[in-house]
């Protein structure tokens, strides 16, 4: 059996929960998960999303979804996004406060 790497966090990932946080929301961190796992799962309004978290400040090269990552977006057959700074995850927040969600979905770009 072979030793298991860290997954890498994204360094802006602690300043969008805090950011959720302080909207209401309730974040749950499912980085450690790994196998394509995003990130974070986050709670509003009766809504939840699952959410990559890439950091919007670095080159779009370093931004893309690796493999394992898009194949669980297109498998999983709940809510996934990615969220790269604050403005898409004040988005994603809105969309969930807005009509108990109907104008809720973002469809992530690969």
């Amino acid at each position: 059996m072979g030793v298991r790497r860290a997954n890498r966090v994204d360094a802006n990932q602690r300043l969008l929960v805090e950011l959720w946080r302080k909207m209401g929301a309730t974040v749950l961190i499912l980085s450690e998960v790994g196998h394509g796992c995003p990130d974070v799962l986050v709670g509003c309004n009766g809504l939840n999303a699952l959410c990559e978290i890439k950091d919007g400040s670095k080159a779009p090269s370093k931004q893309k979804l690796t493999m394992s990552e898009i194949e669980f977006h297109e498998g999983w057959r709940g809510h996934v996004c990615v969220i790269k700074d604050e403005d898409e995850a004040k988005k994603l927040i809105y969309r969930m406060r807005d009509k108990n969600g109907a104008d809720f979905v973002l469809r992530s770009e690969y």
